[in-house]
């Protein structure tokens, strides 16, 4: 009897898995246990077991995306035939847009459940819109809460839509314009024959071109869609460039996967970030002591350990926002962002806590050569509840780190620079580093956050609070 062979769900927060490659020929006969398939989530790639003996159909497309629980490919006896159904509803080949905005896309395209962030489902109920009725702009068509809020402005007072805005209401046409109008259209793709000019001789000029473009995007970005589910079609306009690229490198893998999370991360959370400075004369004086009895934990350690008792002190940063509010987390599991050729990865030292700070740094040195290696296993990746990221081995002292969802906030430590500190008024060198802490400012305010940032500060320059 044929058996479906199904994407895994690999994890709590995997949704959905990239076919990366098939690792055996289709119609190959399989055991158990046996490694088949492997796929990229939203966290690693790894290599997927065949659920059971038989032999092997393949279904899902290498590149194709697919819900946890799709089928993509059968186990089947021998001289037995694949059903007849044998197709996979893939959402989209890795990197692929799902729909352009240029393009009509209607509800009825979506597979699988619907996908909306927790404050777009909130700001629904609160507005009194079906979102099975809106389509969404964010990564994979995932619903945001502007689309919710466009879906609600849309309703007149009977109910339905507002009409859409239509190339009729565009410049008339002109029949001559200038090279450098013809220059410009040409590079932001604009069609010179919908563009109007206010000039005595009817000559179109290149700020009209450049007027025309910047309508067609705030029209774009002000429209409301001109139905339930459809978007409102766009013309398309090239982003300016002044040459022809050397190279085009696919927004596809891990480098797709980032561009997607960082991107509804910044859509979905209001976040700040403040800056602090550390003191870290007492902390490089505990790490010369402890290279006398073996290899030291190195600065990131020091800070991830802060980090995570401060987080005890601090209960609301160590939490994500669900549909039913902000949920307090109970135990700390740290994350550290570890750079990899292609991108970025975030592997999570768990209940960072409860760990001596000579243990957290053999477990981040394990964590970093596993990432680097590409061998972290999914238990690695998984739970992490608040992050840390070093950027001060590049010379930056400051900067913006993008919280990683559904965390509520994320930690920047900078370089350790050389400062002054002010004894009455005599002169003190000091080493110095600066912390960049971002937050969700839907999650909490200004004031907690210093207040969490300022405890770290306070365990780093007495370090002997770490242990």
């Amino acid at each position: 009897m044929a058996t479906e062979f199904q994407m895994p769900k690999l994890g709590l927060t995997m949704e959905q898995g990239t076919i990366l490659s098939w690792m055996v020929p289709d119609g190959t006969e399989v055991t158990q246990g046996q490694a088949v398939l492997v796929i990229e989530t939203d966290k690693t790639e790894t290599e997927v077991e065949c659920s059971g003996s038989g032999i092997l159909k393949q279904v899902g497309d290498v590149g194709g995306v697919f819900p946890c629980g799709t089928l993509i490919g059968w186990l089947l006896a021998p001289g037995e035939t694949a059903p007849s159904a044998a197709s996979s509803p893939s959402v989209a080949p890795s990197g692929a847009p799902v729909a352009a905005v240029a393009q009509p896309v209607t509800r009825v395209a979506r597979q699988g459940r619907l996908l909306i962030s927790p404050n777009a489902r909130r700001v629904a109920r609160e507005l009194g819109v079906d979102a099975d009725t809106v389509v969404g702009t964010g990564p994979d068509c995932r619903i945001v809460s502007e689309d919710i809020e466009r879906a609600a402005a849309s309703r007149p007072a009977g109910g339905q839509p507002a009409a859409t805005w239509s190339t009729a209401a565009l410049p008339a046409a002109s029949t001559s314009a200038s090279p450098a109008a013809v220059q410009l259209a040409k590079l932001l793709g604009v069609n010179l024959a919908a563009v109007g000019t206010a000039s005595p001789d009817g000559m179109v000029g290149r700020e009209d071109v450049a007027e025309y473009a910047r309508s067609l995007i705030a029209r774009a970005l002000s429209q409301p869609a001109a139905a339930p589910g459809v978007l409102p079609a766009v013309p398309s306009v090239a982003p300016a460039a002044l040459q022809p690229p050397t190279k085009i490198v696919p927004l596809t893998g891990m480098r797709g996967t980032i561009a997607k999370r960082m991107y509804a991360s910044l859509a979905d959370m209001a976040q700040l970030t403040l800056f602090m400075d550390v003191d870290m004369d007492a902390a490089v004086a505990d790490r010369n002591r402890r290279k006398t009895l073996g290899p030291p934990p190195g600065f990131t350690d020091y800070v991830i350990k802060a980090a995570a008792l401060a987080l005890r002190q601090h209960p609301t940063v160590n939490s994500m926002i669900t549909a039913d509010g902000v949920a307090l987390l109970p135990d700390i599991h740290v994350g550290m962002a570890v750079a990899l050729d292609n991108g970025l990865i975030v592997p999570v030292t768990h209940h960072t806590d409860q760990q001596s700070l000579a243990d957290l740094s053999t477990e981040t040195t394990r964590l970093a050569t596993a990432a680097r290696a590409g061998k972290l296993a999914l238990a690695d990746l998984e739970g992490g509840t608040f992050s840390v990221t070093a950027l001060g081995m590049y010379g930056v002292d400051g900067f913006t780190p993008v919280i990683n969802p559904p965390n509520s906030a994320i930690l920047g430590v900078g370089r350790l620079r050389d400062d002054v500190a002010w004894d009455s008024d005599a002169p003190r060198k000091v080493t110095r580093l600066t912390l960049s802490l971002t937050w969700d400012h839907r999650v909490f305010d200004g004031t907690p956050a210093a207040e969490f940032t300022g405890t770290i500060k306070r365990l780093l320059e007495d370090p002997a609070q770490l242990d």
